[in-house]
């Protein structure tokens, strides 16, 4: 399985988790890129970007948490690649069906912030709902999420203890699985 490990993190020379999972990746040989230092003038490869999509089986997006959303590199990211006529539309068109979509997140609020009447009032899994349609609209895998909590104040110890469960994560191959059960409920619903 060929992963395709992009970090969207706007200062990864400051962040220690993201900084530390990012190396953790390189280290696992999966292909990284860090997309801020790529396209620091929000100026996309678009061509480049969908060339290295189609040579890998599992996609990672590694970021941290902005506004229970993507921080905005990856947003421009997800318009300008994820094309239609490339991505999602006719069937001809859906060029990524197959591949896995794997978040990787650091949240930066404890785990208990993140629960109906908490602090942020809902789970990460509920945040990341756009996400989880945007790889159903592609008709990629939508993998089970990673994510860390208590980011901001993480030791190091704890960083690289996660950094070692998110490789783990990836490597997973029983992820891909998934793909299977949503290929029959799209075609129960008429969806090709």
């Amino acid at each position: 399985m060929k992963v395709l490990h992009m970090v969207f993190h706007p200062d990864l020379q400051k962040s220690k988790v993201n900084r530390a999972w990012a190396q953790m990746a390189k280290a696992a040989d999966f292909t990284v890129k860090e997309m801020y230092t790529l396209y620091p003038d929000f100026k996309i490869d678009v061509e480049q970007e969908q060339k290295d999509l189609l040579a890998h089986d599992r996609i990672v997006f590694q970021f941290p948490f902005y506004w229970y959303s993507v921080p905005p590199l990856m947003k421009k990211w997800m318009d300008d690649v994820l094309a239609f006529g490339f991505a999602y539309g006719p069937p001809q068109s859906l060029k990524l069906a197959g591949k896995d979509f794997l978040p990787c997140v650091s949240v930066g609020g404890p785990a208990d912030a993140y629960v109906p009447g908490g602090y942020n009032n809902f789970s990460v899994t509920e945040l990341l709902r756009p996400l989880q349609q945007t790889a159903f609209l592609c008709r990629m895998n939508y993998c089970t999420p990673f994510w860390m909590h208590g980011s901001v104040v993480a030791d190091s110890k704890t960083v690289a203890e996660h950094g070692d469960r998110m490789i783990t994560h990836i490597n997973n191959p029983a992820l891909s699985d998934v793909w299977n059960a949503q290929k029959r409920i799209f075609k129960a619903m008429g969806i090709n």
